[in-house]
């Protein structure tokens, strides 16, 4: 995890991605940043009408060519595997996991300007990249950090819509909430009202976009303090970065927890277009709602316990291990307490994934901070020894396409380790980061006129049928 300032190193990495023929391909108009103009939206203003281009061309010289054949088990499976979205902030591959603008996770770490030296990459730095496909300089990073600062302002009324509510009531019901009574200062929905080209809709989608991805942190700082610490609410350090200023308003000033928060971020953003979250908030703005209101039922899907709420089901299985356990349990009394869990017909969480059929390198990239800063930590042990006991007596169960553990299994431990002990609450940290990736999408969504969503749906005696005819 080695921030390369150097112009060396950037150019070590752009050859290297050059000289990967599969990855090439997918980051073709991907860039080192070079330019010294630090502002986004002029960056974005620039790159638009060429990817516009890019579209037309690829619609009008390819747009009848076949991406595959649908089946049956695609229709009845949740649409598992169908190529049905355009996604260009990042691609998902079964066995190298997420890809930013085509780099992945180590390589953006290795790239994207930090906090710090040797430091973890800046959430900012990444927002930059996914949105125009090149690498930022650390003075756009904090140029970008200092624009998220000047929008980062709630409206009472927000506050007070939340604080209508119980306080009993799951942090997510609350963190959706305050993100739909930001909604009447949408942008884009003022500019609609009084009318404005279908050319210009990215711009006041821009505006709502950022400015939502800068409110978040603080409405949702403002739900843990509510809930957790009396409603002892802690104001922003203008000083402090995007993700630096999350872990301080939540009442966390460790440079490691910071830290944490700044990969956590990063890492969380986003995952393509086909998750549940990601598909609702594209699903939703297809419609031409705005940025809020997409990204509050982008919220809705997160909050599934077979989406976002997993990673809090991880945090409260571990500590059963340990409650029944204790704390030095030995391999062969967790392989019988897993197997107890699986014969009982439940599942182990945090392994397995949708897509992936390899470790999640979101799962790694956690588990190489533990090893840097709580090797010693009793539950970053479990987790180690989980790490080496699921995986096999999953594949000796034969049921499990991918034994490996994904991103959740990992990081309530690290959250737990700095004292946001709270498991209820980590689905609205997913959230907050999942803003970045569900909103850059959204921009573009809108810059390249991408029509309503509307696929076809068949009954069962509609499949019946066709089986028959197809026999």
């Amino acid at each position: 995890m080695v921030f390369f300032r150097s112009v060396s190193a950037l150019s070590k990495l752009r050859s290297r991605l050059v000289q990967q023929p599969n990855l090439n391909s997918s980051v073709r108009w991907l860039q080192i940043q070079t330019s010294s103009d630090l502002d986004l939206h002029s960056q974005l203003k620039e790159l638009i009408p060429e990817q516009q281009e890019r579209l037309k061309k690829l619609r009008s010289e390819h747009g009848k060519v076949q991406l595959g054949n649908i089946t049956v088990d695609m229709v009845l499976g949740g649409m598992r595997g169908m190529t049905g979205l355009l996604w260009e902030t990042s691609l998902l591959d079964p066995d190298e996991g997420i890809r930013f603008r085509g780099l992945s996770i180590p390589e953006c770490q290795k790239v994207l300007p930090a906090a710090k030296p040797d430091g973890e990459p800046l959430p900012e730095g990444l927002l930059w990249l996914i949105l125009t496909g090149k690498v930022p300089t650390k003075d756009q990073v904090d140029a970008l950090s200092k624009d998220l600062q000047s929008r980062a302002s709630v409206p009472d009324h927000v506050y007070k819509t939340i604080d209508a509510l119980p306080v009993t009531a799951h942090p997510m019901t609350q963190f959706t909430t305050g993100v739909m009574a930001l909604q009447v200062k949408s942008e884009f929905q003022k500019a609609y009202e009084k009318g404005i080209p279908k050319s210009k809709y990215w711009e006041p989608t821009y505006e709502d976009s950022l400015n939502l991805i800068a409110q978040v942190p603080l409405v949702a700082a403002y739900v843990y303090r509510r809930i957790y610490k009396n409603g002892q609410v802690i104001p922003m350090n203008d000083s402090l970065d995007y993700g630096g200023n999350f872990a301080h308003m939540l009442g966390f000033d460790s440079p490691s927890m910071q830290e944490l928060m700044r990969l956590y971020i990063t890492i969380h953003s986003d995952h393509e277009g086909g998750n549940v979250s990601a598909h609702t908030g594209h699903l939703v703005a297809s419609a031409l709602s705005d940025p809020y209101l997409s990204f509050a039922a982008a919220l809705n899907g997160l909050a599934g316990p077979l989406h976002g709420l997993a990673n809090q089901e991880v945090l409260l299985w571990i500590k059963s291990v340990v409650d029944e356990c204790g704390e030095n349990i030995t391999t062969e009394q967790l392989k019988d307490y897993i197997w107890k869990t699986l014969n009982s017909g439940k599942v182990v969480p945090g392994f397995g994934h949708g897509v992936l059929r390899k470790t999640d390198p979101r799962y790694m990239c956690q588990r190489e901070f533990a090893l840097k800063h709580l090797p010693d930590d009793p539950l970053f042990q479990l987790v180690s020894k989980l790490f080496e006991v699921v995986p096999p007596i999953l594949t000796e169960l034969g049921k499990v396409k991918n034994p490996w553990p994904n991103v959740d299994a990992h990081s309530g431990v690290l959250l737990s380790h700095y004292g946001l002990t709270e498991a209820r609450y980590y689905t609205v940290l997913f959230g907050v980061s999942r803003s970045i990736g569900i909103c850059s999408q959204l921009i573009w969504d809108r810059a390249l006129g991408l029509p309503l969503e509307r696929p076809k749906s068949v009954t069962m005696e509609w499949l019946e049928k066709h089986c028959k005819k197809s026999a």
